[in-house]
């Protein structure tokens, strides 16, 4: 007579056998030779281990700058369409994606929606680690879905090892829907193939082993967030939300925001401070319109439809003119 149980638990150990060994082999879980002495260094040993590690992953990053390309030109282009950019991930790279779609709206004038981070847990895990939450494809698929993401967005998985079966969940489900999709993973290309992780542009950065090894809040965390700015931002910049190196999109939500669109208006047009505020409050707090009024000697109802032709940009506007 057949002992269920018994295969049951040969089965399962099996499969927690093949997830070990799948660990295992990931450049994220290795040891780094630089820093097998750090338990023993002094505080500012410590430190120099870890600030001559970081030094290495800005470098990783730019040997990724075609692929980050292509997809600031995928991205750019669903704005456009009115599609909007989901970040997934779980842990230090959801809270990353969720950080950089924070900082949209204030920074570019985007609207809330047009960014939008999802982290494994639910909003709890930006706070408190919730243990096991990304640990179903099941629930990945399940955000896509529920959010309604559809081929016009474009959703980008982050995740330093790449296996996180929340953000593989998402990535299938998305590509089963004809959306487009983004992997952003300090785990190489062959090795997330290998993972039956797929994507239609992947962000490799390698940035070698950790300091502390598992640690990928570390270099790995700091790789993801400089090609999440480098994706946001450089798409914001595409769409006319920049003039020269100057954002001029931002939204004036608090006061400090008002006083640095005022510096903005100052500093490119050279008028005073009083101007300055003058334009503001004629341009109801939208910077660009106000530089197209200084810098064009517009009113208001021009200046709208100088950027409207222009596709907002401020410089096309004004040489249309």
């Amino acid at each position: 007579m057949l002992d269920i149980p018994f295969f049951l638990d040969i089965y399962i150990n099996m499969e927690n056998q093949n997830l070990f060994e799948q660990i295992s082999s990931l450049v994220t879980e290795k040891r780094n030779e630089a820093t097998r002495n750090i338990d023993i260094a002094s505080t500012y040993q410590i430190l120099e281990m870890i600030s001559d590690q970081d030094v290495l992953v800005p470098l990783a990053v730019r040997e990724q700058i075609d692929n980050i390309a292509i997809a600031v030109d995928i991205v750019t282009a669903a704005f456009k369409a009115g599609g909007r950019l989901f970040y997934i991930g779980a842990g230090t790279s959801g809270r990353l994606g969720i950080l950089d779609a924070s900082e949209c709206p204030p920074t570019f004038g985007a609207d809330q929606d047009m960014v939008q981070g999802i982290i494994a847990g639910g909003r709890e895990a930006v706070f408190v680690a919730q243990e096991g939450a990304e640990d179903s494809e099941e629930k990945g698929r399940k955000e896509v879905i529920e959010r309604e993401i559809n081929p016009s967005d474009i959703v980008c998985g982050i995740a330093a090892s790449g296996r996180t079966p929340f953000v593989k969940g998402a990535l299938e489900e998305a590509r089963n829907r004809n959306i487009k999709t983004i992997i952003v993973s300090t785990c190489n290309r062959e090795m997330l193939e290998k993972l039956d992780v797929i994507a239609d542009v992947y962000i490799c950065p390698q940035v070698g082993p950790e300091v502390i090894a598992g640690s990928t809040r570390m270099k790995s965390g700091t790789a993801q967030k400089l090609v999440l700015n480098m994706i946001t931002t450089a798409s914001m910049i595409r769409l006319g939300k920049t003039y020269e190196n100057v954002m001029v999109d931002l939204m004036l939500t608090n006061q400090k925001l008002k006083e640095r669109a005022k510096g903005i208006i100052m500093g490119i047009t050279g008028v005073s401070y009083d101007e300055a505020n003058k334009y503001l409050e004629k341009a109801h707090g939208h910077v660009k319109s106000a530089l197209v009024m200084i810098l064009a000697g517009v009113n208001y109802e021009k200046s709208q439809e100088m950027l409207k032709s222009a596709n907002g940009f401020i410089r096309r506007a004004i040489e249309k003119l």
